[in-house]
């Protein structure tokens, strides 16, 4: 049986590849999500994310009851276009700076699997980034 679980975080798609988004309530997870939407990114969850581990790889899936909503703090609940499913490449906190210009590699545990990690960087180029990363992933890793 695959091992499960709820993290309280968004989680939005290029393709099959997915990125979860953590902190706090109030963090700007949901703001982040939106942010990569507008870039091409689809939803797949956002304030609660089912995460099953399996294969040796880390999926993520909307709960039904929030499929297709995603919060946008002061104007609403607004739809979105969907990625029902995807696999778990990539793990950003925001609840964490990044100090370091060229930071070291960083991991989050998920379901026993250790993801790359991006702490938030207050850059406007910071979202593209974190969209370039899903997509290709680093050179020098």
């Amino acid at each position: 049986m695959a091992a499960s679980q709820i993290l309280h975080a968004t989680c939005v798609a290029w393709a099959d590849r997915a990125v979860i988004i953590v902190g706090k309530s109030g963090s700007g997870k949901s703001a982040l999500g939106l942010q990569l939407m507008a870039l091409g990114c689809k939803l797949v969850a956002d304030d609660g994310v089912r995460l099953m581990s399996e294969h040796g790889l880390v999926f993520a899936q909307a709960p039904d009851t929030i499929k297709g909503l995603i919060e946008a703090r002061g104007i609403g609940i607004l739809n979105a276009e969907v990625q029902s499913r995807a696999r778990v490449v990539l793990v950003v906190d925001l609840d964490q700076s990044e100090p370091a210009r060229m930071p070291e590699a960083r991991f989050f545990e998920l379901l026993g699997h250790n993801l790359p990690l991006i702490c938030r960087v207050d850059a406007p180029h910071f979202a593209a980034a974190v969209l370039q990363t899903l997509k290709s992933g680093w050179s020098d890793r």
